[in-house]
């Protein structure tokens, strides 16, 4: 008795190529950050619309708005380089030099400004600006990896209405740095050690932030290694040089600086001398709320004051919702530099742009909260977000 012959498939299905898996890997991050992505992009697009109305009826243009104070130190660096010492004042004192400015953002600057028209600022806005979309998918990574996709979406939409989010709108380095602590981080949760030390090698490149980051990988290196023993076994070696690589790239930079002034501490001069935003412990902090208690203050340093107090609240609140502690311990070593550092009073809620962890217990209330409920208070965050930000920009004299 013959055997029947096999069954082929039909011509259409032989002949498919199978699925590559990187297109699988691809649609499946689509499907699952592309809504935090896109709900960052929507509320960020709303903001810049209400700026540019403000904008036209001020009779102002809008590109100066967005390349103005850092954002020109950045393009400067990018086309000019770096000074070679610090410049002085027709009085002998030290004036202000692009020596303060860390190198990864301008770097990127010059390499996007060919194929940008127009002015290198205005690549700076490009690359801040993609920087926000990377660092929107990162804060969906984690809200998805400690929660649900809905948390994901929640976090990264608060942070885009951010009181002082105009700056991620604006040539400024936040964006690109949070993206870096947001997969650092995410990299770190997941015990993917190289990933998590590069990635905060470069966010070590990009802003002395950096340092609370180094200090939050770096944390969980030692514990991954006292955890094991101190063995190199089973891949137990990352953790270890995770640890030794997290600090570089800021501590490079740092060392550069001085190799340029000739000076051992020449960054530490530049911060304080030229700058005057050295770390006190929050002297000056201190001293300029008590002025604002005591005394009529524009009104960007009362915004100033009621985020440091909503930020505080918002940290104890991470605590009680048991966040995993290097995001704690990021978090919080960011709220205390913005709190312990000298100078500049009015950006220290820009400061806090990167300390996105502290918007968890939000993103976390929002996710549970019924979907017009959420929507009422993105709304109405996205309302102060363009008003303040078109005030910072119209209105406020300084950097935002």
């Amino acid at each position: 008795m013959t055997a029947p012959a096999p069954v082929s498939p039909p011509a259409s299905e032989a002949e498919a190529p199978a699925t590559p898996p990187s297109a699988s890997w691809a649609r499946r991050w689509l499907a699952d950050l592309g809504p935090a992505v896109l709900a960052y992009l929507v509320l960020r697009l709303v903001c810049l619309a209400v700026l540019a109305v403000f904008a036209r009826l001020a009779g102002s243009p809008l590109s100066p708005l967005l390349t103005d104070f850092d954002a020109g130190w950045y393009a400067g660096i990018a086309t000019g380089g770096y000074d070679t010492a610090i410049p002085l004042k027709p009085d002998g004192s030290f004036a202000t030099t692009n020596l303060a400015f860390f190198p990864l953002f301008p770097s990127l600057i010059a390499l996007f400004d060919p194929l940008i028209p127009g002015r290198a600022a205005i690549a700076g806005v490009v690359v801040s600006w993609l920087a926000g979309l990377f660092a929107a998918a990162g804060l969906g990574a984690i809200g998805s990896h400690l929660r649900d996709r809905r948390t994901g979406i929640a976090l990264a939409a608060v942070w885009a209405v951010l009181p002082h989010a105009l700056v991620q709108s604006m040539g400024y380095s936040e964006t690109l740095f949070t993206a870096l602590a947001a997969w650092s981080l995410w990299a770190l949760l997941r015990r993917h050690w190289l990933t998590a030390a590069l990635l905060c090698v470069l966010a070590g490149l990009t802003r002395p932030t950096g340092g609370a980051l180094a200090a939050a990988v770096g944390l969980a290196a030692l514990v991954a290694v006292i955890g094991n023993r101190g063995r190199l076994t089973g891949g137990g070696w990352r953790p270890w040089l995770a640890g030794a690589l997290s600090p570089l790239g800021m501590l490079s930079f740092i060392a550069w600086v001085g190799f340029r002034l000739g000076e051992a501490d020449g960054y530490f001069r530049v911060q304080g001398d030229a700058w005057g935003m050295a770390f006190d412990g929050g002297v000056y902090t201190l001293k300029t709320l008590k002025a604002i208690l005591t005394g009529a203050q524009p009104l960007a340093l009362y915004m100033a004051t009621a985020v440091l107090a909503v930020a505080v609240l918002l940290l104890v609140l991470a605590v009680t919702e048991r966040l995993p502690w290097p995001l704690l311990v990021y978090a919080a070593l960011v709220l205390a530099l913005a709190l312990g550092g000298e100078g500049y009073y009015h950006s220290k809620s820009r400061l806090l742009v990167p300390a996105f962890p502290l918007l968890l217990p939000v993103a976390y209330a929002l996710a549970r909260a019924r979907l017009p409920q959420a929507g009422v208070v993105i709304a109405a965050l996205t309302a102060l977000s363009a008003w303040y930000g078109s005030y910072l920009a119209l209105v406020w004299e300084y950097s935002p």
